[in-house]
């Protein structure tokens, strides 16, 4: 039987952060923002958590980085049907002003196939580690802020 909610935050709040975090990030459709947030808003460590899940997403990500990297072969000619003179013009695009792009790794829908694509065109892994893991702790980071300030005004009690 599975637990109530509050005891099974309780009992694997950051391990349930870091598993939902990495799942959010492969093309599961899942979200591990409402997790981060009660989590913080039951007491846990604002800069672990911030840690468990830039982590949990970031290598999530990186499972995304590896199917296009070792898959991408396949995936361009027998899925996507994407000839070699295409792949060219993308990756002269993509390594001039997409690179860039993966600071947004953790929007929805688009940064998902990003990762995948940036697997595709066999971008070296520091810097698609660097610049996913930048943008998805900055995002994590920015929820927490928000989360404690949301906190504080809920809380307070004086005249508006």
């Amino acid at each position: 039987m599975i637990p109530p909610m509050a005891e099974f935050l309780t009992e694997y709040g950051l391990w349930s952060l870091f598993f939902i975090s990495f799942c959010a990030s492969t093309l599961l459709p899942l979200g591990s923002e409402w997790l981060l947030v009660a989590l913080l808003l039951q007491g846990s460590n604002p800069v672990a958590a911030v840690v468990v899940a830039t982590l949990g997403n970031s290598l999530g990500s990186g499972t995304n980085y590896l199917i296009g990297y070792y898959g991408g072969d396949w995936l361009q000619k027998k899925l996507l049907r994407i000839d070699k003179k295409q792949q060219q013009r993308a990756e002269v695009w993509f390594n001039r002003y997409g690179i860039w792009s993966l600071l947004l790794a953790w929007l929805p829908v688009v940064g998902d196939p990003l990762c995948l694509i940036s697997g595709m065109l066999k971008t070296p892994l520091i810097r698609f580690s660097l610049l996913v893991t930048a943008g998805k702790g900055l995002r994590y980071s920015v929820l927490t802020l928000l989360t404690f300030q949301g906190a504080e005004i809920l809380a307070y009690s004086g005249p508006i």
